[in-house]
């Protein structure tokens, strides 16, 4: 993870420091020893959301690795704009339209990231039987809540 992407993920952590901090020194606690339990638990915080991204990525890679013979097929695909649903996952219209001359299968793994790019989560999305010249839509939707203004892009993209 980037140290940018770390960042990112200690706002809301920092907040809950600072606030704690403040409370303590206006309520007669003791100030630094809160400072420490909220730094403690914000940088456990920030330690799970690197692993939720490493684990995605990760899971990505071996859904990859079982796609079998596959080639480069990046210019095949689309996708439209993300949106995030009532369960705080977002999701991306993913269209594959296949060049060859038969029928093909696809599988696109979608990275959704934040503005600044920093990756936050990662899905592999398989859309198999994909008529000659012909598309097909599918959706991609993120492994967890995401917030704020996502972005998506393809990671990889296989036919076979």
């Amino acid at each position: 993870m980037t140290r940018k992407a770390a960042r990112g993920l200690w706002a809301v952590p920092l907040t809950a420091v600072v606030l704690s901090t403040a409370a303590a020194c206006s309520g007669g606690g003791n100030a630094s020893g809160t400072a420490s339990k909220a730094a403690s638990a914000a940088a456990s915080v920030a330690s799970r959301g690197a692993d939720v991204v490493a684990s995605a990525t990760a899971a990505a890679g071996e859904k990859l690795k079982g796609f079998k013979n596959g080639v480069n097929a990046k210019g095949d695909v689309g996708l439209g704009t993300p949106s995030t649903g009532h369960d705080g996952r977002a999701t991306a219209k993913v269209t594959v339209t296949n060049s060859a001359d038969s029928a093909k299968s696809y599988a696109v793994q979608i990275n959704f990231r934040d503005p600044g790019g920093n990756l936050l989560d990662t899905v592999v999305v398989t859309v198999d039987d994909v008529g000659p010249k012909a598309s097909k839509d599918a959706t991609a939707r993120s492994n967890r809540k995401l917030s704020g203004d996502v972005k998506v892009d393809v990671g990889t993209a296989l036919r076979h």
